[in-house]
């Protein structure tokens, strides 16, 4: 090898390496927290990533990728399964969702994390039971209500007087399935109060339904303390894949 030439490193061991030390934090937070480590799932989000790394981390035991956007995930959807025909990837839509795009989502997801609006919820009933209908899936769909922390409109979220009504009719959808709740910590601000927060709202959820169990809170820079608060679902991107953005498949 010349002097001064970059070392090749092999994608599977560097995702292997990440992959056991994301999941090695996971373990200690929940020992720190007094729970047991299979209290918290682990949701691998691959957004901007090829589906080369999705079939890798699949490779090594990772079932399941979140993804932002509904066009980029459906074209990874198809690609991974060119690569892993096998399958056996679950996947879960984080980010916002147009009701336009509820047909698509329908057909792949697993869980989708980012209902906010009761339009959105009736578009995505409507969408998951036609969906059925053409065997394109075989159940109803899991969601979550996404609860706003900080007000932000251009984060996505519903406010938390909104979340009664809403859990209300999401459970009544024949389509749905109300697994829980998801939140965003809010920028440049300590994460403490907003997860005790959401803990709390989970906590109100349960009392009216009791299966609504999911808490999907804490990314790289605060899952652990996410954990402290009672997250079910930790979404980790770039301690597992890296900063360096890579270009949509």
């Amino acid at each position: 090898m010349t002097a001064g030439q970059p070392v090749r490193v092999d994608r599977r061991a560097e995702l292997a390496t990440a992959l056991a030390e994301v999941r090695a934090r996971i373990a200690s937070a929940c020992a720190a927290a007094g729970r047991a480590p299979d209290e918290v799932s682990l949701l691998a989000v691959t957004k901007t990533r090829p589906a080369s790394d999705v079939a890798l981390l699949l490779d090594l035991g990772q079932c399941a990728f979140g993804e932002n956007r509904p066009q980029e995930a459906a074209a990874k959807v198809e690609q991974l399964t060119e690569l892993r025909p096998a399958g056996g990837a679950r996947w879960h839509l984080v980010g916002r969702l147009q009701r336009n795009k509820a047909r698509s989502v329908a057909s792949w997801a697993a869980r989708v994390e980012s209902v906010d609006s009761a339009r959105l919820a009736d578009a995505l009933d409507v969408a998951v039971l036609r969906a059925m209908d053409r065997g394109e899936r075989a159940a109803a769909l899991p969601v979550l209500i996404q609860v706003s922390l900080d007000g932000d409109p251009d984060r996505g979220g519903a406010p938390a007087d909104e979340l009664p009504a809403l859990a209300d009719l999401i459970a009544g959808a024949e389509g749905l399935r109300l697994h829980g709740l998801m939140a965003v910590a809010p920028l440049g601000a300590d994460p403490d109060r907003p997860f005790a927060t959401l803990a709390e709202l989970g906590g109100r959820l349960r009392t009216a339904h009791p299966g609504a169990r999911e808490l999907s809170s804490g990314m790289t820079a605060d899952f652990e303390r996410a954990i402290r608060y009672g997250s079910t679902c930790v979404r980790v991107g770039a301690a597992l894949l890296g900063d360096r953005p890579l270009a949509s498949p």
